[in-house]
């Protein structure tokens, strides 16, 4: 029987798992409050934690002693059945994983500005047709993120907090969007190929 071999980044947290830490770090939870969570704050909206996912960084989350045990429903309860807090040592891990560089240095590659590069092998009314289907998106989650930081500024009472501004940036970048798309649908008739290419 092959030997199972832990992996050298089992200890490393991930998204996810950051932020599961950081919801129990604002008060002890069951999983399935994580996952609620998780819904009613749109979080999945700007992290990528899925819901086996949460289950899954709570068991490491378990075994590393970041997160501990706040209250058991039943003696034998899985991280769904059982209240969990984070610990000190966690509070510390996940202070120490925000001060790291790449949150302010990596750069996310975008689908929308791949295809955009790309776009000059696309057919036809391709190219517009796209650029309005992006348009038409954008209007949407415009719409739901303005209700969403409606919302929270319901809930956290001010302007000065971190979802607020989180939510103000996702809004200001959308509506940014949203005028260049206008102005692009307006001259893709215009679009023409590179003229000062190399030979080749």
């Amino acid at each position: 029987m092959a030997k199972l071999v832990k992996r050298k980044n089992d200890t490393r947290l991930t998204i996810p798992d950051l932020v599961v830490l950081s919801l129990l770090a604002e008060r002890p939870m069951h999983g399935y409050d994580v996952n609620a969570t998780l819904e009613s704050r749109h979080i999945r909206d700007w992290a990528p934690v899925s819901r086996p996912q949460v289950y899954y960084s709570l068991d490491k989350l378990l075994d590393l002693g970041l997160i501990r045990v706040a209250k058991d429903d039943q003696p034998a309860a899985g991280p769904e059945r059982r209240v969990l807090g984070t610990t000190a040592k966690g509070r510390d891990q996940l202070a120490d994983a925000l001060e790291a560089e790449h949150w302010a240095a990596d750069r996310a590659y975008q689908p929308f500005l791949i295809w955009l590069a790309l776009s000059w092998q696309a057919r036809g009314e391709t190219f517009k047709d796209q650029l309005e289907r992006r348009l038409i998106v954008l209007q949407t989650r415009l719409a739901d993120e303005r209700k969403t930081l409606d919302d929270v500024l319901k809930e956290v009472g001010h302007r000065n907090h971190e979802a607020v501004w989180m939510l103000e940036l996702f809004v200001e970048q959308m509506e940014t969007e949203i005028r260049w798309l206008v102005k692009i649908i307006k001259n893709a008739a215009k679009r023409e190929p590179a003229r000062n290419l190399p030979a080749g």
